[in-house]
């Protein structure tokens, strides 16, 4: 019998970083705005390939609530450090009308190299994501457990959705993230795998075929981190508040939890054909809260909502013991009161009913995710 694994989580969030009076994206941020961000919160800061974004990272916690502590602490290190400079982060995964042919690269050889590989679909990646890690340290069972979760990934993608505005304009989605990203190769919901050494053996065709360098240059929506003995979840837009993301957070690491579970009771998740999952995962990039996905066992829709309380009820039990049942039943807030996306058009929407011009009410949008940035 494996070992239970140690479930630990780690949480890396990408903002955007705008200039407080026009409200548009910082292209060439000052050196000394650098210098500020690593004073005040060290090695858990980076550049990202373009200028106007940095990643945060939090370090390996028991508890999602010991992450949430330390990402509340980055989150108001990121915006000291940009207040002092006339700036302001937010998150959210486009901007709601800046444009990408406007924005600067980092110049790194490894940004370097993205561009001269990928072209111009990589010039277009003005999107920023949350990417969640947990230990799961058996190798196998990192693969099985990958197979069974990515049934769950639209519902994640569902709470988390922040990016309807795509250069000004209301794109319908409430992910359009995700249509920047999948231009990528390499993207969208995994293969399923019998073993870990059946991963290892695909990626080594690629690397020795000279594709890629290595395992980090695959994109999927959950990966086999190349890095840590976790599982990654990549496919969820950042959370514009922090509670959101902690709860998207405790529900992924309960999820993986439960299904350990079963499987130690020789029982597994159905695997459905990647057609089906990758239609729910449409659905929920399309209409996020508001919409319905398919619930596969019933055969039919069901307003998201329905579903999450669904999963709530379902793992439950793995989230009490994991300590963080507090945070999981925040998804049903989530999707009661919708995601960020459906935030952003209120705020939208309002400023153009009492008078406000499109420029105008694009720039209370990003206000209202300014204010939605810094934990209370």
């Amino acid at each position: 019998m494996i070992d239970r694994p140690s479930f630990t989580i780690g949480i890396e969030e990408e903002y955007l970083i705008v200039d407080r009076e026009s409200r548009d994206l910082v292209r060439e941020p000052t050196p000394d705005f650098l210098v500020a961000l690593a004073e005040e919160i060290g090695e858990k800061v980076s550049p990202e390939y373009l200028q106007c974004q940095v990643e945060v990272g939090t370090g390996v916690h028991q508890r999602v609530g010991y992450a949430a502590a330390e990402l509340a602490t980055l989150r108001r290190g990121v915006a000291a450090a940009a207040e002092a400079h006339g700036y302001a982060p937010i998150a959210a995964s486009t901007h709601p009308f800046a444009k990408w042919r406007e924005q600067s690269h980092t110049r790194k050889p490894r940004y370097d190299a993205l561009q001269d590989d990928l072209g111009l679909t990589v010039r277009r990646m003005l999107i920023c994501g949350c990417h969640v890690h947990i230990g799961i340290e058996d190798e196998d069972l990192r693969i099985d457990l990958m197979n069974q979760v990515a049934y769950f990934l639209p519902h994640l993608l569902a709470l988390t959705c922040s990016s309807p505005f795509w250069e000004g304009t209301d794109t319908k989605l409430a992910s359009y993230r995700l249509t920047v990203f999948d231009a990528l190769p390499r993207t969208g919901l995994p293969d399923q795998m019998s073993s870990h050494a059946e991963y290892r053996r695909m990626v080594g065709h690629l690397v020795s075929a000279g594709c890629i360098e290595d395992a980090t240059k695959i994109w999927w929506d959950v990966r086999p981190s190349d890095k840590f003995p976790t599982l990654e979840q990549r496919v969820t837009d950042v959370c514009s508040r922090l509670e959101d993301a902690v709860t998207v957070a405790a529900l992924y690491q309960s999820v993986l939890a439960y299904l350990y579970r079963l499987r130690a009771r020789n029982q597994r998740w159905r695997i459905y054909p990647a057609t089906l999952i990758g239609e729910n995962r449409w659905r929920a990039q399309r209409y996020g809260c508001a919409g319905r996905l398919i619930d596969h066992g019933r055969g039919e829709l069901a307003p998201v909502g329905d579903l999450i309380e669904e999963i709530i009820d379902l793992v439950g039990a793995d989230a009490e013991d994991l300590g963080c049942r507090r945070e999981l039943v925040h998804a049903r807030r989530i999707a009661e009161r919708g995601s960020s996306a459906m935030r952003q058009r209120a705020v939208r929407a309002e400023a153009e009913k009492a008078g406000a011009s499109r420029e105008e009410a694009l720039c209370a949008v990003v206000d209202a995710l300014i204010e939605d940035f810094v934990p209370d």
